[in-house]
């Protein structure tokens, strides 16, 4: 378990979903994970449920924005990443060929954020902290633990977010297919990238949320009419992970084992 105060720059701090059923999708995540919520008007006939556990802040769900709708993208779990400017991160992320969605603004005075595009299609957040630094709470049953990018280039990939935020990658060892786990400047590690699975699927960055048994969660998954994508898969000494899908269609990882301070 790790409570957090603030996070480097360049490091995974926050995650939120845009659901088409924003009741139905609280209902879910509140009885898999025991969160409870806090509903912050956020504009006329809209709240932004911010999740807790434990009263600290660990992930928020809003609904679903109308253009994304009218386009048919799914229900999504968004990855925010800290910087020390969002303007400046923006600006750096176009000049290495993403495309900004969302050119920087103010979220009332919790911090200043953004929408990127990566040049391999992946999307995330950009957020520059001012009253609200992100997840109080990570690496923990019920708590943002993993974030993980499915990408068709992982070379292209990796330098990318290298020159964008500082990050280096290293191949895990004995991996029977490509996997780079991610390095943050400050040496901590920082999530990873893999292949996208099948190679003609569209690339995305995947949230993994800590569980204290994945086959339990799993259960409790199908029982409140979501589904399991993968099943669960041993991953090092003692931890094992799956895929699943809420009732909306939003994709998201279950992790259990050791959790990194």
């Amino acid at each position: 378990m790790a409570e957090r105060t603030k996070y480097a720059p360049g490091t995974f701090s926050w995650t939120d979903l845009t659901t088409t059923d924003q009741d139905g999708a609280k209902a879910f995540y509140m009885e898999l994970f025991g969160w409870e919520s806090d509903d912050r008007p956020v504009g006329e006939d809209m709240v932004y449920s911010m999740m807790q556990s434990d009263g600290r802040n660990v992930a928020a769900i809003s609904p679903q924005p109308q253009q994304q709708r009218e386009a048919g993208a799914p229900p999504m779990w968004n990855s925010y990443i800290t910087v020390r400017s969002a303007d400046e991160a923006l600006s750096r992320a176009a000049q290495l060929g993403a495309t900004v969605h969302a050119p920087a603004f103010d979220v009332f005075d919790a911090g200043r954020m953004g929408v990127v595009q990566d040049p391999q299609g992946a999307y995330f957040e950009v957020w520059e902290p001012r009253e609200n630094i992100g997840a109080g709470l990570v690496n923990a049953p019920g708590a943002l633990s993993w974030n993980e990018l499915a990408s068709p280039d992982l070379d292209g990939s990796a330098a990318f977010y290298g020159d964008l935020f500082g990050w280096t990658t290293e191949p895990l060892d004995d991996s029977p297919a490509p996997y780079l786990i991610i390095k943050n400047s400050d040496g901590r590690t920082n999530g990873s990238m893999r292949p996208t699975m099948p190679p003609d699927s569209p690339p995305f960055w995947l949230v993994y949320f800590g569980i204290h048994d994945v086959e339990e969660g799993l259960v409790t998954v199908g029982e409140l009419g979501g589904s399991t994508i993968a099943e669960p898969m041993d991953i090092g000494p003692g931890g094992q992970i799956a895929v699943a899908q809420d009732p909306q269609g939003a994709l998201f990882a279950l992790y259990a084992g050791r959790f990194e301070n």
